[in-house]
């Protein structure tokens, strides 16, 4: 078996409709838009991530003779026209791509990502568009809640074995400390982006040896610097008090069940009469946002979390409802607009920016969706910036923990009711009134036909 391609990660209609735009001499140049029509019940903001393997699918993206065999082969192509197949053979993304830059804020309608390109190619890569910017935004935006609820405290994602297979939980690593873990469990997270890398021990070490005590003592002698023992296997304030009877100074000790707010002022009673006050108290256990807010309010003495499941899955709100729609055609050398008039989900026309206002303290406070080639609002700042031209990144990469500090102070501008984690008051965002007398005109001239 040859190296995964990824040309055929898509749906089979955008190929079929590649195959039908070809039959038919379309070439004209369309622009695409990527968001999300609503914002999840539970999410008060999103957070975009997802960016550079969007741009990284762009630019790599190749029909090998392996996928292009497996096409003539599928019934549907039995018709196709033949120098389709030698189309696919040569094909490259050309096209240009504006987006908001990862780790920045985002609501509903604001175009995350806006694609140029002959027709074919911008529909070619809609599905995994879609699947690279949905899932890490989505992780992103539940990180940045339990991050927000652990109150300064380091939140390390912890749910790789929990993810939807290793490629889901290598992204939700990077989207992850994006949004403002200080790290993850996820050995290639390190390798890949430079997420720092985090772990302790599992029961099966400790119940590998017949004593409790012996187990912690071997695991600080291989790791004298770096330990975190867990204990909880057995009797969880009996493990801490054999810890400081032994002399061993772990750096911290993990909670993984049980009471966590009792055991964790219990321990840290046992850990404080000992003089570990520096050892460190680490939680975990199908923690979420919700249930670090309940602890911490409580007054448990916790100093880490670890957030696997929860997190990793986005549980409570599992997917982004992110759409990809033709919203501009180039027609004779001219850009008409296209869009939706189905209800619940119409679409706005036309190549877009969306422009962002912030009060004198740098709070944002309120968004406006108007045509890209309207003048700039006096005071406010354009989010979409060319990240692509040509099928080529216009920018250098960046790494994640520069996104991560860009994330952060961008989360520290939202207004305060925004940032809790009750549902709040929506964030203003208004169209244009260029913008919306665009959507009039097309929509009458719609109608009118």
């Amino acid at each position: 078996m040859t190296p995964r391609s990824l040309a055929l990660a898509t749906d089979l209609y955008e190929l079929t409709m590649a195959a039908a735009y070809f039959a038919n001499g379309l070439r004209s140049a369309a622009t695409f838009e990527l968001f999300v029509r609503e914002l999840p019940v539970q999410r008060n903001f999103l957070v975009a991530a997802g960016l550079a393997q969007a741009l990284e699918y762009l630019e790599a993206l190749r029909f090998t003779a392996e996928d292009i065999a497996y096409l003539r082969g599928h019934p549907v192509f039995q018709d196709a026209v033949p120098d389709f197949f030698d189309y696919l053979a040569a094909f490259r993304f050309t096209g240009e791509v504006w987006a908001i830059p990862e780790g920045r804020p985002v609501f509903a309608n604001e175009p995350l990502l806006r694609v140029t390109a002959p027709v074919i190619e911008a529909q070619i890569v809609e599905t995994s568009l879609l699947a690279t910017i949905n899932f890490q935004t989505m992780i992103a935006s539940k990180a940045a809640r339990v991050v927000a609820a652990a109150a300064g405290r380091d939140v390390i994602e912890f749910g790789s074995r929990r993810a939807h297979g290793t490629e889901a939980a290598l992204y939700a690593a990077r989207a992850a400390y994006v949004a403002g873990c200080a790290g993850t469990s996820n050995v290639e997270a390190g390798l890949r982006f430079g997420v720092p890398t985090f772990g302790t021990i599992a029961h099966s070490w400790v119940m590998t040896f017949d004593d409790e005590l012996e187990a912690f003592e071997r695991y600080v002698a291989a790791f004298p610097r770096s330990t975190t023992l867990l204990i909880d296997t057995y009797d969880t304030v009996a493990a801490a008090r054999k810890i400081v009877a032994a002399g061993l100074r772990p750096q911290a000790v993990r909670l993984d069940s049980g009471d966590l707010g009792q055991l964790t002022r219990e321990v840290r009673r046992v850990l404080d009469e000992g003089g570990l006050q520096q050892t460190h108290i680490f939680a975990s256990g199908d923690l979420d946002e919700w249930r670090i807010a309940e602890l911490l309010g409580a007054g448990a003495p916790i100093d880490a979390f670890g957030v696997g499941t929860r997190l990793s899955t986005s549980f409570d709100e599992p997917a982004v409802g992110g759409v990809y729609k033709l919203v501009a055609l180039e027609v004779d050398h001219e850009v008409h607009g296209r869009l939706k008039t189905s209800r619940g989900k119409a679409t706005l026309p036309g190549r877009k920016q969306v422009w962002r206002r912030s009060a004198p303290d740098g709070t944002y406070t309120g968004d406006v969706i108007g045509l890209a080639d309207e003048p700039d609002l006096a005071g406010c700042e354009p989010l979409l910036a060319c990240v692509m031209r040509a099928g080529r990144p216009t920018t250098m990469p960046v790494s994640t923990s520069e996104l991560r500090d860009s994330c952060r102070a961008a989360l520290e501008h939202l207004p305060a009711p925004l940032r809790v984690l009750d549902a709040a008051k929506p964030y203003p965002v208004r169209v244009s009134e260029r913008l919306a007398e665009e959507q009039r005109q097309l929509v009458a001239a719609y109608r009118g036909r």
